[in-house]
Order: structure tokens, then sequence, then C-alpha cells
């Protein structure tokens, strides 16, 4: 039994899949970033991407089964050449489509039609822009980071990003510490963003930092992993538990595999039914009520006002 599943047991809790949601698809490890808080460890080396026989496999999959919502990530998932075919079919398919976007990318010159592709999909934009002070921005993903990102918001506000299209940011701390109320959070930052650069958004997240990937090796490095999971763990709180994102959301890797959540994917904790699971495998009835996968990892989503790839949870 690991530390949270200790927690679990304590306020007498199990943790299973509900009826399926949102299929999130992780296409790529590419990114035109490298971000010390990135659970996913993107970055412009990366070569791990989804191949065409693999994207169109999950297309047909999406065309047969019909999620709510499908989710597209990475990396930067722009990047990846499958990217718009499954926008459109999920699109035509009546999905609700998710496009997690960094911003920078909207400032390369390769990706500069994003914003009116995006507003022509009517795709929700997930957006990073884990501060509204340009410093602690940069600090956290990279010298001019926050200059673009505001070029970027403005042009997705040009489309009606913020106004007539959802348009969403997403905060991470700095550090090992929890995020802060996430409703008094997005209220300053409406108001300084408005204020200082005119900006709108629909919504905030606040996204607790996972302990992977390059947050643990800087928790590591600065002797505060022990810590940080303390903290994590002295912090749970079972009201998030019924509205964890690994029960209603199935993670798909870049080669098809399956995770209980995006997390866990980038721990290589695949689901498995006597042998590891790939999307092509499963409909989504034959999932429900499963046992989730869990780790240490986990104590982040319950900690606190519960984190999620929606932000808080309570």
């Amino acid at each position: 039994m690991n530390r949270f599943e200790a927690q679990l047991a304590r306020h007498d809790l199990t943790l299973r899949r509900a009826s399926l949601h949102t299929l999130q698809i992780n296409v790529g490890r590419q990114c035109n970033q490298t971000c010390r808080h990135c659970h996913v460890d993107a970055a412009p080396w990366r070569t791990e991407m989804m191949a065409a026989d693999t994207a169109h496999r999950v297309g047909e999959w999406i065309r047969t089964h019909r999620p709510a919502v499908v989710d597209i990530t990475g990396g930067a998932p722009e990047l990846s050449a499958h990217f718009r075919y499954l926008v459109e079919l999920a699109r035509d398919c009546g999905c609700q489509v998710i496009d997690r976007n960094n911003l920078t990318i909207i400032e390369t010159e390769a990706f500069g039609w994003l914003p009116e592709y995006l507003a022509q999909h009517e795709v929700e934009v997930i957006a990073s822009l884990p501060c509204y002070l340009g410093e602690n921005v940069d600090a956290q993903r990279g010298e001019g980071v926050f200059a673009k990102s505001i070029r970027a918001l403005r042009r997705l506000n040009a489309v009606g990003y913020g106004t007539r299209l959802p348009l969403s940011l997403v905060f991470n701390p700095q550090g090992p510490r929890l995020p802060p109320p996430q409703a008094e959070l997005e209220a300053d930052y409406k108001q300084e963003l408005r204020q200082r650069y005119g900006i709108e958004f629909t919504s905030l997240f606040t996204i607790t930092n996972q302990p992977i990937a390059r947050f643990a090796a800087d928790l590591r490095q600065q002797g505060q992993w022990d810590a940080y999971l303390e903290l994590l763990a002295n912090s749970f709180n079972p009201a998030t538990v019924a509205g964890l994102m690994c029960r209603t959301t199935l993670s798909v890797g870049w080669r098809g595999e399956l995770y209980d959540c995006d997390f866990n994917q980038m721990l290589g904790l695949q689901m498995q039914n006597h042998q590891p699971l790939f999307l092509w495998d499963v409909t989504p009835g034959q999932l429900e009520s499963n046992a989730i996968q869990t780790g240490v990892h986990c104590l982040a989503c319950t900690a606190g006002g519960g984190s999620s790839c929606t932000g808080a949870l309570q």
C-alpha cells in the first residue's frame, strides 16, 4: 500500500473509474519550450511523436465511441503532424475539443495561423501562464516567454477567445508549495491582465506541481523532496476524491497506450489486463468500475482544494 492509498484507507475511500467523459491524447514530447515544472519533461530535442497509423487508429476510436471531450496535449500538441486531423475529426464527431496551448507556439513563424484555425473550429484553449508578473513567468518558463505569451493572448482575444470562445489560463506555483485558492487568484489575474495589458480570459485553473520529472529532480537536488511529500500528505482532502480526473478521463500516449491519467503516463504506469492495453483494445464500458493505478504522486491531486487538468476540485 502506497502513501496515497493509505490516506484513502484512513478515510474509508476507494478509487475506481466511472463513465468516460474525456479522452486525453498526448501526441508527443516535443515542445518549443523547456519549463522547470513540466511533468512531461518536454523539450525541443524530444523525438517521441505519434505516428500516422497510430493517429488514425485513435481517430477511428473517436469516430466509433464519440467521447464528450477530446483533450489534445503534448509537448506542444500543435507540433504533431496529426494535430489538425485529430481536431477536425473530433469536431466532426460532435466532440468538444481542447488544445493545451503553451502560447509561445503562436509566436513562432510556422504557427502564426493557430488563433484563426482554433477559432474556426471552436476549439477550447487552455493555456499556460503561471503568473501575471513577467519576471516570475520567465523564471519558470524561460527568458522572454512572458512577452511572447502576452502577444499571443492578444491575438487569441482578437479572434474571440476570452469573450465568445473559452480561454482558460493555467497557474502552477513556483517551488514546493500549494496553489492559493483558485477563485481569489482568478480575480487577481483578471484584474491585473485587464489593467496592465487589456487581456480577457474565461477562467483560471490552479494546478499543484506533481512530484515527477523535472520538478521531482529539482526537489531532490534542493533537499526538499521529503518536505514536499509531507506537505501534500498533511493537506490531503478526502472531499476531492470523488472529482479526481482519473475517474472520468482516459489518457492515451503517443504510441496509443492507455493510462488512468496523464501523470501516470509520465511515470509509465500503463493500464493492463494481463498485458499492456492500447486504446483500440477497449471500449469505454469495459473500463467502468476498474481500479485506478495510484502512487505517491496522487497526493498532489488531493491536497488542499484538489488539482486536476481543469483546475481545483473544490
